[in-house]
């Protein structure tokens, strides 16, 4: 065998390296493919290359690949607008037309527009995206962030509203910075946040336009791995957030820089809450009160006032109460006077309903209709009373809809645009039992026209279960086409998400995550014994957190499916603080530092359990892995791959891996080629296909 970092190859094509351990609190683990860390490596290189040619040989036998891939790239050739925002006579938007990779900025004033950014303009490989656009409050000035081959890290410029060119040299290394933009058009300046330590302090920083003075620090991040996030209320409020790490607990300072006395380079802050494990955000009225988004004393959270001079939890009073039974996602303050109401979106196991508040008690003045049973999000107020909104759900294409004041029925904007057609779907929700008891909710879509969902097709089952966020049922070309292929699509509201509160994320976090993957292996065998599928018609699927739920259901119950993909996934969870941003997730998945943190994580890491199990058959397996992912390592990916062929045998086990792409946002073409390839895959291993 080669020596560590040479990496080989078996005649059989499975990796070899010898067995590298980590010892830690008295606890040893097996680590032969640590080499594959190094992602740059001779041997990593050349170890990829031998993982490309397998998956290419594997894929052009797959009967729908080409057949998704047109589907799918049909499917998104429209039309996309973001909601706009407006400025003083200029509306900002992003629109994406038909057959583009990326959406342009536009800059749209007395009917006419004009381009200010576009990736594709700038870098014709289309590998830069458009990660975020701010525009100040005279609306001369605009703020973009892009970035390039998936890093996520990239640079802002300030760009002219009038010429469209930059007025200065770009600010750098800055990772979907939060721009808040002080009021004075003369001297223009704005916050911004760094997230990492990638470049500068992390923390809130003021930027000051044109000018030779450096930025300067207003605000540093108090503790290692928290998120730090800057927003300007009524351009006299400065309000400070700290987010830690899963959405337990963020932290609220607030600044009054537009008093006498005020001075926006060294702010006089008031803390809102800090220490306690509340998540809150805020908005200022035209009633000059704040209002605060909030799990203070409400899992499924509430909006409570206060005044911005006396900001603290002592002085809240609840106006809208916590539902019992969904989960208070967004708001936005409309109007103005007497006429000022709350617009708010709640989610129930993934469908939003949108309902109109009277800011004073709370109660519910009119419910807004939405096109159907989807997702509405990005709530953002405009002048006159008026509210945006995006809509989406599994057939319909996203839109933005526009509210009037007072209004019931939303409207599609632009006015030219209408809400897109969706076919007719069945959604059913039914509930199964995990192993310690506890009932857990399963979404099931199938499109109407196919007849019965219980009727035994292939099926596609998606589980997240991470960081307390709900999965939402927005639109996804990829679903759909495979709807209409015939297939049922899935969903597992495990524990570790947001579907069930604070709780329901506690439950399923930390060294309670067993029990996500508990939930997700409950859901696949309800599945099977209510009829939707059998057993070789079912593929696991999941990105990110979920790549990693998956992957532990298929070592620990290698007979649970027939196919799982995992995108992006985590995997060695003895490494992951080590690798990518995963020293900011310890108050989800613990620490190695802590003794029983490291058992919980050797007792489900897949990795792990793949390499302790020894040879066994398991289900084919999709692992997709991104070079430049800066969140989820793809060292995860290659990893996994490797401990899967040296130990597997039945299904193949396959490494999707992509260069000049990351964890985010990628061109359209190749998100069509990601997705028509994963569920090619799928359709292959579970029998789809359109004539059943």
């Amino acid at each position: 065998m080669a020596s560590a970092g040479s990496g080989t190859q078996c005649s059989h094509g499975r990796p070899t390296a010898p067995p590298t351990a980590g010892t830690q609190h008295g606890t040893s683990a097996p680590d032969p493919y640590r080499w594959l860390e190094e992602p740059d490596s001779v041997a990593t290189r050349e170890w990829l290359r031998q993982r490309h040619s397998e998956f290419a040989a594997a894929a052009s036998d797959w009967p729908l690949r080409t057949a998704l891939a047109a589907e799918i790239r049909d499917l998104v050739d429209t039309e996309l607008w973001s909601a706009p925002e407006h400025r003083a006579g200029w509306l900002f938007a992003t629109r994406r037309e038909a057959g583009a990779n990326h959406p342009r900025l536009l800059a749209i004033a007395e009917g006419r527009e004009r381009t200010l950014f576009d990736p594709e303009v700038l870098d014709p490989s289309g590998r830069t995206t458009l990660d975020g656009w701010s525009p100040g409050p005279g609306g001369e000035l605009v703020a973009v962030q892009s970035s390039t081959g998936g890093t996520e890290r990239g640079e802002l410029r300030v760009l002219s509203t009038r010429s469209g060119l930059p007025v200065e040299p770009p600010v750098r290394g800055l990772r979907y910075s939060h721009i808040a933009w002080l009021s004075d058009t003369e001297a223009p300046a704005f916050y911004y946040v760094r997230r990492d330590s990638g470049s500068g302090e992390r923390g809130i920083w003021l930027h000051r336009v044109c000018s030779d003075e450096p930025d300067v620090l207003v605000r540093s991040c108090a503790e290692p791995g928290s998120v730090p996030g800057v927003r300007l209320l009524g351009q006299r409020w400065l309000l400070a957030t700290e987010s830690h790490g899963t959405g337990h607990r963020t932290d609220l300072w607030l600044a009054d820089i537009g008093a006498s006395g005020g001075n926006a380079a060294e702010p006089r802050w008031t803390t809102v809450h800090e220490g306690r494990d509340i998540v809150s955000d805020a908005e200022l009225g035209t009633d000059d009160r704040l209002y605060f988004r909030t799990t203070f004393g409400a899992e499924r959270r509430r909006i409570c006032v206060a005044s911005p001079h006396s900001p603290d939890t002592a002085h809240w009073r609840e106006v809208v109460p916590e539902s019992p039974d969904a989960t208070l996602e967004e708001f936005t303050v409309l109007g103005a006077g007497k006429d000022t109401e709350l617009l708010v979106t709640r989610t129930r196991l993934g469908v939003s309903d949108l309902t109109v508040h009277d800011p004073r008690d709370g109660r519910t003045r009119r419910r807004v209709t939405l096109p159907g049973a989807g997702m509405a999000n990005g709530l953002t107020s405009a002048p006159q009373g008026r509210a945006y909104i995006h809509y989406a759900d599994v057939t319909r294409q996203q839109t933005v809809l526009a509210l009037g004041a007072g209004g019931y029925e939303p409207h599609p904007w632009p006015d030219s645009s209408r809400v897109p057609h969706g076919e007719p779907f069945e959604h059913r929700v039914f509930w199964c039992r995990s192993a310690d008891g506890t009932r857990v909710p399963v979404s099931v879509f199938t499109l109407s026209s196919r007849g019965d969902p219980r009727s035994g097709r292939p099926t596609v089952l998606h589980a997240y279960g991470g960081f307390g966020r709900p999965r939402q049922f927005g639109f996804s070309a990829t679903v759909l086409a495979w709807l209409r292929a015939g297939g049922s699509y899935a969903v597992a509201h495990v524990r570790g998400g947001g579907e069930g509160g604070r709780g329901w994320h506690v439950a399923g976090a930390r060294r309670n995550k067993p029990r996500s993957v508990q939930d997700l292996v409950a859901a696949a065998d309800a599945l099977v014994a209510g009829g939707y599928c059998a057993r070789e018609q079912l593929c696991l699927s999941g990105g990110s957190a979920g790549g990693l739920l998956v992957l532990t259901a298929a070592t620990s119950r290698p007979d649970v499916c027939s196919a799982v993909i995992a995108l992006a996934p985590l995997a060695d969870m003895l490494r992951f603080e080590r690798l990518g941003l995963g020293r900011m997730w310890t108050r989800e998945f613990g620490t190695v530092a802590d003794p029983q943190d490291l058992t919980a994580l050797l007792s489900y890491s897949p990795y792990h359990r793949a390499l302790a199990a020894g040879e066994r058959r398991y289900p084919a397996v999709l692992i997709n892995g991104f070079h430049g992912d800066t969140r989820t390592d793809a060292a995860h990916a290659r990893k996994m791959c490797a401990a899967l062929q040296r130990v597997g045998y039945g299904g193949p086990i396959l490494l999707r891996y992509e260069h000049g792409v990351g964890h985010g946002q990628r061109s359209v073409a190749r998100a069509v080629e990601l997705a028509a390839d994963a569920h090619a895959f799928a359709a292959a291993r579970t029998g789809l296909s359109p004539d059943r």
